[in-house]
């Protein structure tokens, strides 16, 4: 009989010795917190990887600022609703002054994003493309993809409504005046600058 218990102790003891090693290394830590992720602040990463993936993809201009993260970009956006309220459609032809009074409308009041709409963001072809939808005159999506459908020209011939081109970098509107209307880079908005920097091309659209 004592032989018994013996032997039935012995398979208690075993089975416990298993029982105990089966289970993850964080059972033996007492009561757990759970991480807890939401699906749509995994849906909002997600979105944030394509748009940023999609930005490159399309025109890899090199920004002076961090990207902002997801939150601030959150936040960012947050701050911009209802900021804009309308700009007035062209009432006048196609012409450098008016190019640059219909651009001048979205300063300081679309921010920076992957769009080509005041109502959401401009990039900066985005921008370029959506100012001069506004005389009827249809240009695609990318920096180069613009400058393309014109010529480059001196900037001593260069005049307002032309194109400020930095090849496979960014574009703007050229004011006449040694600076431009463009949409700069992530965290400012449409903005004009009084001067240019580097070496930019002039383009005159010829469509």
């Amino acid at each position: 009989m004592t032989t018994a218990i013996a032997k039935l102790g012995a398979i208690v003891v075993a089975s416990a010795i298993i029982a105990t090693a089966a289970l993850p290394a964080y059972a033996s830590l007492g009561p757990q917190k759970t991480l807890v992720v939401h699906s749509a602040a995994l849906q909002s990463v997600s979105a944030f990887d394509a748009v940023d993936a999609a930005t490159a993809a399309r025109d890899p201009y090199t920004v002076t600022k961090p990207q902002p993260t997801v939150a601030t970009a959150a936040v960012f956006r947050a701050s911009t609703i209802n900021r804009f309220t309308g700009a007035t459609p062209p009432n006048q032809g196609y012409s450098g002054a008016a190019v640059l009074e219909y651009a001048a409308q979205f300063v300081g009041k679309v921010p920076y994003g992957t769009g080509n709409s005041p109502d959401t963001s401009f990039s900066c072809d985005g921008y370029t493309q959506y100012v001069f939808a506004g005389f009827g005159i249809s240009l695609p999506r990318t920096a180069d993809a613009q400058a393309a459908l014109g010529v480059v020209i001196d900037q001593s011939q260069a005049v307002a409504g032309d194109l400020v081109w930095w090849p496979h970098r960014h574009v703007g509107i050229y004011d006449g005046a040694g600076g431009m209307f463009n949409s700069p880079t992530w965290g400012r908005y449409v903005e004009h600058a009084s001067s240019l920097w580097g070496a930019p091309l002039f383009v005159r659209l010829t469509l």
